[in-house]
């Protein structure tokens, strides 16, 4: 944790946001929404006068990057008011804080912000520090605490977050609290601590955080991993699993690989079953990782993992206090000794989420396990309740449906530029994870976020576009869409003047490296949940062909009767593959002034005429054909194989 705060804001509410972040920016005490911060201050409204108010961050909000725009201000003495109730619904809580808002514009405030009005310091910060929980998931947690902290802090037992944690604070508060206190923990939740501004909260965070680091490096030291990352598996066999996972989910998902040191030590473990089986670290992580992983691949190992789940809601079902939408049964860890770790999300990112919150989960796991006494998670009612959580089930109810394309996984070639580019922007637009390929180094820097891995790659190379194949597999598990847009024309050259080395190379790249993308790929599309899908960027010179470019007229040619060969040859695995014929296309690689002008001469145009050379006068687009191409890969195309969609204006010559 960081020491020097000389650039800290001097406003409580600035100096709030700026804290919030050096606690947010560790993964160790803070991961993907977890954990609050609030600050006491007066607050103008716009009458120039001031009240006493609460600044508390936004509900979801990432404390690694909280700006003064991510915290809401509440009316203090409106919670206090709060607080003296007996009873109130979670739902009533959150209504209740919306309408104590002193800015209807804010964010929802966190679920703990009555808590944070209780306590009486006027800054607060609060994490899930690995170490503290550490101490927590343990059979005697209260005992182990106080042999850490002594009596510095309260120490609470589990309760739910929300109004019910903060009336077990206040009614326990004057029986441990004094003035030497410096912070509190929450039993299987994790550290608050307080002070006269956010600056003391946070150097008394630091300072209990280092107490426990270092009791747990003397009582309970652990060794790095040993081993080495799993090997490589087949593709095939990620795929399938993908597809039965995708079939319990009852929607495409998303499955990343994990093979790393931390994850195959833990693979290696005789416990790994009992241990893995034990629960999360809090009782939020359940909504990221389901209550455990599940451990093994089989088809008969996922059957049973569903089968517990629904009993496990089954089982509990009472204690939801509203009609239950019930969370589909798939797990999202699957441990397996050779797969490794793979996590499974709906997103790219909500897999990436289970992967960091089980990466801090093993080790927390295998501490306990071998030098504290065996680790203890809360029970499953206990964790029940925060899975079906009434404010988790009303987001299930009020989520609008998810974009069409949301959960698959698409391979684009060219990708750097043109109209692969545009694709693959397309593709994520639509919510599918992206893995493009290209030999340009900007291919990296197309897309952003979890969702888009680019490769850097020359499609004519079988062993690269092998390893970009597996790296699509490895991140996203599986393929379920592949856009072949990796292209070159070549030169204008007449027949007697065109070399063989120039013939060869426009084959090489608009042919051949898609027999060999297609030999790579057509097994794994043959596994995709939703049924494989793949689009390929020929051109309007496959039904008409024109002077001087018979290399490029002859490579699309033939380019088609691949496709039509697929088409052919993997409908019987429900993979559908179409083609559309582009022309005049002029914001792509393929194309530049000279050639442009070049082609034009040929027919006897100017460039501005050449360019829109069709019969409704168009001006054809990457963007426009992006969009054609993607639709192709869409459901509104489940029953159509094998065809050829003109986007081209309308040209005489074709018709």
């Amino acid at each position: 944790m960081v020491n020097q705060h000389a650039d800290a804001p001097d406003d409580p509410v600035g100096s709030c946001a700026y804290f919030s972040r050096l606690i947010g920016s560790d993964p160790d005490l803070v991961l993907h929404g977890g954990g609050n911060s609030s600050v006491k201050a007066p607050w103008p409204d716009v009458t120039g006068r001031t009240s006493e108010a609460i600044v508390v961050k936004g509900s979801g909000r990432d404390m690694g990057s909280l700006e003064v725009k991510d915290l809401t201000a509440l009316r203090l003495s409106r919670l206090q008011e709060l607080l003296e109730l007996d009873v109130l619904s979670d739902v009533d809580m959150m209504r209740e804080l919306a309408a104590a808002k002193l800015d209807p514009g804010a964010p929802s405030p966190s679920v703990e912000t009555l808590l944070h009005a209780f306590l009486p310091y006027p800054a607060v910060q609060h994490s899930h520090a690995d170490v503290v929980v550490t101490l927590t998931n343990l059979a005697s947690p209260e005992a182990l605490v106080r042999e850490v902290y002594g009596d510095n802090v309260v120490v609470i037992p589990y309760v739910m977050p929300g109004f019910d944690l903060a009336r077990a604070v206040r009614s326990t508060w004057s029986e441990q609290a004094h003035e030497g206190t410096l912070g509190m923990v929450l039993c299987n939740h994790g550290l608050f601590t307080f002070g006269e501004d956010s600056e003391t909260a946070y150097r008394r965070h630091a300072d209990l955080i280092k107490r426990a680091v270092a009791w747990l490096d003397r009582e309970a030291p652990i060794a790095p991993p040993v081993g080495a990352e799993l090997p490589e598996v087949l593709l095939t066999d990620l795929a399938r699993l993908r597809c039965h996972l995708s079939r319990v989910a009852g929607e495409p998902m998303v499955v990343g690989r994990h093979t790393d040191l931390t994850v195959s030590a833990f693979l290696a473990r005789p416990d790994l079953a009992s241990l893995a089986g034990q629960g999360p670290l809090t009782p939020d992580h359940v909504i990221r990782t389901k209550r455990i992983p599940m451990i093994g691949s089989t088809g008969e190992v996922l059957e049973a993992y569903a089968e517990a789940y629904r009993q496990y809601v089954e089982q509990h079902r009472e204690r939801a206090s509203t009609e239950l939408t019930e969370i589909d049964p798939a797990p999202r860890v699957v441990l397996d000794p050779e797969l490794g770790m793979l996590t499974v999300g709906r997103t790219a990112t909500d897999a990436r989420v289970a992967s960091d919150i089980y990466h801090h989960t093993i080790p927390v796991l295998c501490r306990a396990e071998d030098h504290l006494g065996g680790y203890q998670a809360l029970p499953d009612h206990e964790l029940f309740d925060v899975e079906y959580w009434d404010l988790e089930q009303a987001k299930l109810r009020r989520g609008g449906p998810a974009p069409d394309l949301t959960g698959s996984v698409a391979v684009v070639t060219g990708a750097a530029s043109g109209i692969g580019r545009a694709c693959a922007e397309e593709l994520l637009q639509r919510g599918a994870a992206v893995v493009g390929v290209d030999r340009a180094a900007e291919v990296v820097t197309v897309g952003e976020g979890d969702a888009w891995l680019g490769v850097e790659a020359d499609v004519t190379d079988s062993e690269a576009v092998g390893r970009a194949v597996r790296s699509a597999v490895e991140c996203f598990g599986g393929i379920d869409i592949v856009v072949v847009a990796a292209g070159i024309f070549g030169p204008s050259a007449s027949l007697d003047t065109l070399t063989s080395e120039e013939w060869r190379r426009v084959m090489a790249v608009n042919v051949d490296s898609v027999q060999i993308l297609f030999g790579l790929v057509g097994p794994l599309l043959a596994l995709s949940p939703i049924g494989g899908r793949v689009a390929v960027v020929g051109s309007k010179n496959v039904p008409a062909p024109g002077q001087g470019a018979a290399a490029y007229s002859a490579s699309k040619a033939a380019l088609q009767q691949l496709c039509r060969v697929a088409a052919l040859e993997w409908a019987a695995d429900g993979v559908r593959i179409n083609v559309v014929h582009p022309d005049a296309v002029f914001d792509t690689g393929l194309w530049n002034d000279e050639l442009i002008a070049e082609r034009a001469a040929i027919y006897g145009l100017t460039p501005e005429e050449y360019r829109r050379r069709n019969l409704l006068s168009a001006e054809i687009t990457s963007r426009l054909v992006a969009r054609s191409t993607v639709a192709l890969c869409t459901d509104d195309f489940a029953a159509t194989t094998g065809a050829q969609v003109p986007v081209d204006g309308g040209s005489e010559r074709v018709i």
